[in-house]
């Protein structure tokens, strides 16, 4: 099963999910030990496909740190926290993250673009 540690130390991924609103990016960064990366990959992939069957979801792009690094990050969009909030609590999600290997930690968090002058737009 997997482990949940928050990313932020003031903000709880349960509280964002208490604000309406959206759209939201999702970060999720996991940490997995190099021998349970093929089993943390599949359990990613099945998660993925799941969530892909969600109303609201738009997109999600795994990545993986360079230089054999065992970290990854997940980056997807939602059309609102709302919607966000129920595909992540249903039962089906929850018993799934069985599959995950007991070293991966994952450190999900909730995201709004923002606009910086001159730099990017929201």
């Amino acid at each position: 099963m997997i482990r949940m540690e928050e990313m932020d130390r003031s903000v709880t991924l349960a509280q964002q999910l208490e604000e309406p609103g959206g759209p939201v990016l999702l970060v999720n960064k996991f940490d997995v030990d190099a021998a349970d990366v093929d089993q943390f990959l599949a359990a990613w992939a099945d998660d993925a496909a799941y969530f892909k069957r969600q109303p609201g979801y738009i997109s999600a792009q795994l990545h993986r740190g360079t230089g054999g690094s065992c970290v990854f990050l997940n980056v997807a969009v939602w059309e609102s926290v709302d919607l966000f909030r129920q595909a992540f609590a249903s039962p089906e999600f929850r018993a799934k993250l069985a599959s995950y290997p007991s070293s991966a930690v994952a450190s999900p968090h909730l995201f709004r673009k923002l606009t910086v002058p001159d730099i990017c737009v929201a």
